[in-house]
């Protein structure tokens, strides 16, 4: 009996030790788990290779004003001594990159070391751009080393002589001027150069300010010699590049256009080579052709809601009755309440994706100024929505454009796209997971997320009256617009206002905010493929939606969960880490999720 009570203690014993070590293993596997959704065997090189290229753009930049505690808000071109070391920077993480092994890494740290190759990769080939397109100009900036020198010894509190300082300065001052005089006798010079001039004559002026901050007021020689002959060599560097940007003219061989809105087309070679680093593995006019079709398939849908509103085949009468149904002046933040609430039922309800309390809890309203508008004819967003619709001090005729502009139907989608699930749960999500990947950040995800969830709600359901459909495809015909423009442009076949009257005659666009649209493309600091990124990376994610929930390897919520917590890169590679794809260190794009057919 004792042998037998033994033997079934000795059971019990084993049955334990075998359920604790169960047990530690998902303990494990779980802590492993959610080690990844943080970080990679390279997230730590990641960052150190963020903050070394921060730090020595920091450090051979132009002193903030207000100190070293300030932001460095002044011109962003490099100095060739700037240039160098962040060349050095690139090659020294290429070689720590080199000697990892690649093989032995999960899926995360792959797809972090291809990325990061990538990143680094692109920056030394805008360091050689800059470098080249620096050397053209020196030319007229003779006196860039005098300057730059000046600067290289405040950093470490040289000691100086005031009255020498004073005596360099005046020589500066001659040669700036010298320069000036010699700059206006040209007719002109193409645009590129002529910001990059721009540019360069800023930055010297700030590094010369930032020079002259540091002494002025505490060496007493440095003060009583200094000011004066800094502040004339001040203003005629201000001055000269004012001239330098009125002598930028547009490439001849563009058409002739009146819209008065500047840009610089980059070309097909560099289209292309920019698509290459977003990792869209198309050409340019497969775009066009790609944004062509899905803007047939938007015109069978627009007709349809157009007949079933009794306007027949024309839409644009349909439309316009929907423009008119804008809200009274002072009640736009209360409609925005009521549409987020309507997505929010909508979405919960088909279990899309939860809604984290704080992100639901915690995203504001602002008001669009008018000058801003002018801009930015519609919704912005982020962590708060910034509402675009009239103010008194506007005048009538814009008034009614933001109004009919920005009409319930047409706001239906920019609200969720602006908030939750789009940019706002973003910024909310980018800052719990992965953070160390901002600086893969690409628009293809950024805009491509808050786009695919207009592509997934309308497929969904979520526009139930012909009123509601022609509001959101008002959207995506604008998106497929934007595309055809600003490559067409880029390409340079299109001119300005010939995208401005494409908006407006095609996408049923109010004129003023058709120009601001096309202000904001060419104008307004957006990398040339900004625009193209919104349906290219919409359709991107509905892609690798169908490839992963429409098979049922995933849940909408575990799907659009992943996405999120992988942050923000470039949509292929998002993929990679979802289907755990087997990934080489001689990576190159490939993936093509679009079928023409």
């Amino acid at each position: 009996m004792n042998f037998i009570y033994s033997a079934r203690l000795w059971c019990i014993v084993l049955l334990l030790s075998a359920l604790t070590a169960f047990r530690a293993q998902s303990q494990a596997s779980k802590t492993k788990f959610n080690l990844y959704e943080q970080t990679s065997e390279v997230a730590g090189l990641v960052i150190q290779y963020a903050q070394d290229v921060r730090a020595v753009r920091y450090f051979y930049g132009p002193m903030p004003t207000g100190g070293r505690g300030g932001q460095n808000n002044a011109s962003t071109l490099n100095s060739p001594e700037q240039r160098k070391r962040l060349r050095d920077i690139d090659q020294q993480y290429l070689g720590k990159l080199n000697k990892l092994d690649f093989n032995s890494m999960s899926i995360y740290g792959k797809v972090d070391c291809t990325l990061l190759k990538k990143n680094i990769e692109d920056h030394l080939f805008t360091l050689d751009q800059e470098e080249k397109e620096y050397n053209l100009i020196t030319k007229y900036i003779p006196f860039a080393d005098g300057i730059y020198e000046l600067e290289k010894g405040r950093r470490r509190g040289a000691t100086v002589d005031g009255q020498a300082i004073a005596g360099k300065l005046n020589d500066l001052l001659k040669e700036v001027k010298a320069s000036e005089e010699a700059f206006k006798k040209l007719e002109s010079i193409d645009m590129p150069l002529s910001r990059m001039g721009v540019e360069a004559v800023e930055g010297l002026e700030a590094r010369l300010k930032s020079t002259f901050e540091f002494y002025n007021g505490y060496d007493p020689l440095f003060s009583w010699w200094v000011p004066k002959p800094y502040k004339t060599l001040d203003s005629t560097l201000l001055a000269y590049s004012k001239v330098i940007k009125g002598k930028g003219k547009l490439n001849t061989t563009q058409k002739p256009d009146a819209s008065g809105i500047k840009g610089v087309p980059i070309g097909r070679e560099e289209l292309i080579r920019q698509l290459g680093a977003e990792m869209i593995s198309y050409t340019p006019d497969e775009l066009i052709e790609l944004a062509n079709k899905e803007f047939a398939w938007c015109d069978k849908e627009l007709l349809k809601a157009s007949a079933e509103m009794g306007f027949g085949k024309d839409w644009k009468k349909a439309q316009e009755k929907v423009k008119n149904s804008y809200v009274a002046a002072g009640t736009q933040p209360e409609l925005i309440m009521k549409l987020y609430n309507d997505a929010k039922e909508f979405i919960l309800k088909n279990n899309l994706i939860d809604y984290p309390e704080i992100a639901d809890e915690t995203w504001g309203m602002q008001m669009m100024t008018p000058e801003r508008q002018l801009i930015n004819p519609f919704f912005l967003g982020g962590r708060d929505i910034i509402i675009s619709y009239p103010t008194n001090t506007m005048a009538q005729e814009d008034k009614l454009m933001s109004m009919r502009g920005n009409n319930p139907y047409f706001s239906r989608s920019t609200v969720h796209h602006e908030l939750v699930p789009g940019h706002h749960l973003q910024y909310y999500m980018n800052s719990r997971y992965k953070s160390y990947r901002s600086d893969f950040r690409t628009p293809f995800w950024t805009e491509g997320w808050a786009l695919y969830w207009e592509l997934l709600l309308y497929d969904k359901g979520f526009a139930k009256t012909p009123e509601e459909r022609i509001g959101m495809l008002f959207w995506r015909m604008h998106r497929c617009a934007r595309i055809i423009f600003s490559l067409n442009y880029h390409l340079g076949k299109w001119t300005p206002q010939e995208c401005i009257d494409f908006l407006v005659d095609r996408v049923g666009h109010e004129r003023a905010n058709a120009e601001g649209e096309v202000r904001r493309s060419f104008e307004g600091n957006y990398s040339p493929l900004y625009q193209v990124a919104y349906l290219i990376g919409g359709l991107q994610l509905f892609s690798l939606k169908n490839e992963l929930v429409d098979s049922g390897k995933m849940s909408y919520k575990q799907f659009h969960d992943a996405v999120m917590k992988e942050n923000n890169m470039p949509i292929e590679m998002v993929r990679a880490t979802l289907i755990n794809q087997p990934l080489k260190p001689d990576f190159k794009t490939q993936w093509k999720f679009y079928q023409f057919k």
